[in-house]
């Protein structure tokens, strides 16, 4: 008897392991099985065949779904139980009215974007918009004279599910304060889809020989993707369709550059509703700079500034001082001169010199 007890315990147990590794089986199974479709089969679950139509007729179109998404060799287990979780959804019928797109899969496209746009991910990775979670919400002096608040993750934190409550402690102005969730202090709060909409229509990047020719004039400014990502709508707002707000200083309009990748920047870096330039966290040009795009100083994914003076200006001023030499906050950050503001009688105090007229000139 206890021989064919154990016969059957073993048989039971084998029965099990088999079951259980085609189970394990399956979901990478089925997931390849979706990849060998080039799309195609991933549009079969009618939930996804909007988002499928916009790839296609995107600038990424030519870059398969697990590229960006991850695949049946992808090693990270809530990858996997996400997919089971949405196919058990689907053939239930509790079909979301939108797909989501959480914080933990908009961390993992942001390595993934880096396969493919390695410039740009290094100068993103080195400049300010990389902050991590914890850099922002632990800030003391910022907490100290902010109180935390849902509006934070407007622009820090966009696809984290929850609001500052679930995401740090206390909520005062007192702290020490603490992530709730350690392993976010690390991840950028700010990835590259908060910007950056990848199934947004366009074409393909493609180089411009002779043949290709574009005038100066009809040449692209700004990728098709360049968006804001809304994390009440967890929709995009494009930036074509932004307006480049309408400033002032006092009462008087200020003068504004129609660069339309900077209506993009006023989404985060905003003035306060008295549109007054220098107000809440605005960064608009006046004085000597009154008029320039912010994109004319600021590199775009590292935001460094070193080359904007010498791009612009002679090696000497019109008063015959070196500009990168001037008193001003591009020199030093401690300078009482903020190169977004500063004026010509900021330093000329008892009137402004007239222009030098060139050397030989009657």
């Amino acid at each position: 008897m206890e021989g064919i007890e154990g016969a059957l315990v073993k048989s039971i147990l084998l029965i099990t392991a088999l079951l259980a590794a085609a189970v394990i089986l399956m979901v990478p199974a089925t997931t390849f099985y979706f990849e060998s479709g080039g799309g195609r089969r991933c549009a079969s679950c009618h939930e996804m065949q909007s988002l499928y139509d916009d790839w296609r007729g995107s600038s990424h179109r030519g870059i398969a779904c697990e590229a960006c998404h991850g695949g049946a060799f992808t090693a990270q287990a809530s990858f996997h139980a996400n997919n089971v979780a949405r196919a058990y959804a689907h053939l239930r019928g509790d079909v979301p009215d939108q797909i989501g797109f959480g914080n933990e899969f908009a961390q993992a496209m942001t390595e993934r974007c880096k396969s493919c746009h390695r410039q740009e991910y290094a100068a993103w990775q080195s400049g300010p918009h990389s902050a991590t979670y914890a850099r922002i919400f632990l800030d003391k002096k910022h907490n100290t004279e902010n109180l935390p608040i849902d509006d934070c993750l407007r622009c820090h934190g966009m696809q984290f599910e929850g609001g500052i409550g679930d995401l740090i402690a206390p909520i005062d102005r007192k702290g020490p304060w603490r992530m709730i969730r350690a392993e976010l202090g690390g991840m950028p709060s700010m990835p590259c889809v908060t910007c950056h909409e990848v199934h947004r229509e366009g074409q393909p990047m493609s180089k411009a020989g002779v043949e290709g020719r574009v005038p100066g004039p009809s040449q692209e400014i700004a990728r098709p993707s360049l968006a804001l990502f809304d994390r009440r709508t967890e929709r995009y707002m494009p930036v074509a369709g932004m307006p480049i707000p309408e400033m002032l200083e006092g009462d008087r309009p200020v003068r504004m550059s129609k660069d339309q990748r900077q209506a993009l920047c006023y989404q985060c870096h905003a003035p306060v509703s008295t549109m007054q330039v220098a107000s809440g966290d605005d960064r608009t040009g006046i004085g000597v700079h009154e008029g320039i795009s912010c994109l004319a100083c600021h590199a775009q994914h590292g935001q460094k500034t070193r080359a904007s003076c010498a791009s612009c200006h002679p090696k000497m001023s019109n008063c015959g001082l070196d500009v990168e030499k001037m008193d001003t906050t591009f020199a030093s950050s401690n300078s009482k001169h903020n190169i977004h503001w500063v004026k010509c009688g900021d330093c000329h105090t008892k009137g402004i010199p007239r222009k030098k007229a060139p050397a030989g000139a009657l």
